[in-house]
């Protein structure tokens, strides 16, 4: 089956109320045929984090969200190990010439461990690296 891979950005889009992705990432989704959703546990850490000053309810939110996102049939949720660190600051180090964070440089090597072309983002570092980025905003906050 198709997979795709999932940024933080996306789970964030589809959940903060009148994020400035909330559209673009709606259809981005909508135009995917039949998938997996692929993420990762750091995805869900970032996801969870980005709503830490949120208030309680869109805290309590994210946690409910993340949680039913590990149990999903939809959703493959990788774990994060030591060799999966590991591998990510080698990639972070071969290239001094980019911005990657050092997260960007773990999920773009599950990307390249699963053979995942697609990523619901809209981060360019993933366009840097030869990856198809599905979230584009367009005027007024439609996806392209």
């Amino acid at each position: 089956m198709y997979q795709v891979f999932a940024d933080t950005l996306y789970w964030v889009a589809t959940v903060r109320p009148n994020d400035p992705y909330e559209r673009a990432a709606k259809e981005a989704r909508q135009s995917l045929p039949p998938c997996i959703i692929v993420t990762t546990d750091e995805v869900l850490y970032e996801f969870v984090t980005a709503f830490a000053k949120s208030g309680p309810r869109l805290r309590e939110k994210a946690v409910r969200i993340a949680r039913e996102l590990l149990d999903s049939p939809n959703v493959q949720v990788l774990p994060q190990s030591r060799e999966s660190f590991l591998r990510a600051m080698d990639r972070f180090g071969n290239r001094p010439d980019k911005q990657y964070s050092l997260t960007d440089c773990s999920y773009m090597n599950v990307m390249d461990a699963e053979d995942i072309r697609d990523v619901l983002t809209n981060d360019r570092h993933f366009q840097q690296e030869g990856f198809n980025v599905l979230i584009r905003l367009t005027e007024g906050g439609n996806a392209r």
